[in-house]
């Protein structure tokens, strides 16, 4: 049984009528799981209530206080925008916490079981910096996940691969301060945000950025995962990764120029499987609603086998 971190709650996040990052992602991607043929083998498992656990300290970690404060209140009065990209409904402040705990409830099964689990949650969350939010993003779920699994027994060394077509660079901005933690990222460049220069390498050499020129195909993707990626991650050794698992690397996604198709990921998720089973997959980027479902379907039917 492979588990599902989602809530219908997730989709109470409200963008906007004309926003790509909309609830009818995951419905999309729920509608697709269900009817896979191996649906039976899912485990549908919703978050812990931010009632029963705040996730407020496991933020701290990486966000202040202050900005995590200020996106309550502006939640609170009614909602806004954090950037011109990133609004925040009445709703979002909770939603989003509760999206923490879902990466935070995943961290835990696998650590309990050795298996990969798959968190399907919004508002994404790979380009969130310490003290604002920005391209879609609130919370930094993958850099929460990544500091607090430092915090369990036996975990000492963790990896974060980002395969979303934007470059994480809140994410890596998180992390590249902490030797135990790993960042690896393939982005399309030129693109948003701008960051991710492969001369970006970390204050211990613990990043890895692989800008990839717009058109690159699924071969150039598989060249840099066995001559960087994986060796990289292999050299490492670490306890536990955490997937930013974005598909807005489609070739139909609109918000990208990458050539891939869903099943690509599928070879993805195969590369990673063969590292370690100890996965995080967590839902970041893809705005092409059959592409996207497709994808997900590809990275866990992977898992399956």
């Amino acid at each position: 049984m492979l588990p599902v971190i989602y809530s219908e709650d997730f989709l109470l996040h409200d963008t906007g009528r004309f926003h790509p990052e909309r609830p009818e992602r995951l419905k999309a991607i729920v509608q697709a799981l269900k009817a896979a043929p191996w649906a039976s083998k899912l485990e549908w498992q919703l978050p812990t209530p931010v009632q029963e656990r705040s996730p407020i300290d496991a933020m701290q970690q990486v966000h202040s206080l202050k900005y995590i404060e200020s996106v309550r209140l502006l939640a609170q009065n009614g909602g806004g925008y954090l950037d011109p990209d990133t609004p925040v409904s009445p709703r979002s402040y909770d939603v989003a916490l509760l999206a923490v705990n879902a990466w935070l409830d995943a961290l835990e099964r696998v650590l309990n079981t050795g298996e990969p689990a798959f968190v399907l949650a919004r508002p994404p969350g790979h380009h969130a910096l310490h003290s604002h939010g920005m391209g879609f993003c609130l919370f930094s779920n993958a850099a929460i996940a990544a500091h607090s699994a430092l915090q369990k027994p036996g975990i000492q060394r963790v990896a974060i691969l980002d395969w979303d077509v934007h470059h994480g660079n809140g994410t890596q901005a998180l992390v590249e301060n902490n030797p135990q933690i790993v960042y690896c990222s393939l982005h399309q460049s030129p693109a948003y945000p701008g960051t991710g220069y492969p001369e970006e390498r970390g204050t211990y050499n613990n990043l890895l950025n692989i800008p990839m020129s717009p058109g690159s195909t699924l071969s150039e993707y598989q060249q840099a995962f066995e001559e960087k990626v994986m060796p990289f991650l292999k050299n490492f050794q670490p306890d536990i990764l955490i997937v930013s698992a974005g598909y807005d690397a489609n070739a139909v996604d609109p918000l990208a120029s990458i050539e891939l198709q869903p099943s690509d990921f599928g070879i993805f998720t195969d590369y990673c499987l063969s590292l370690t089973r100890r996965i995080v997959f967590g839902l970041e980027g893809g705005y092409d609603l059959k592409a996207l479902a497709s994808s997900v379907v590809a990275t866990i039917e992977r898992c399956l086998v």
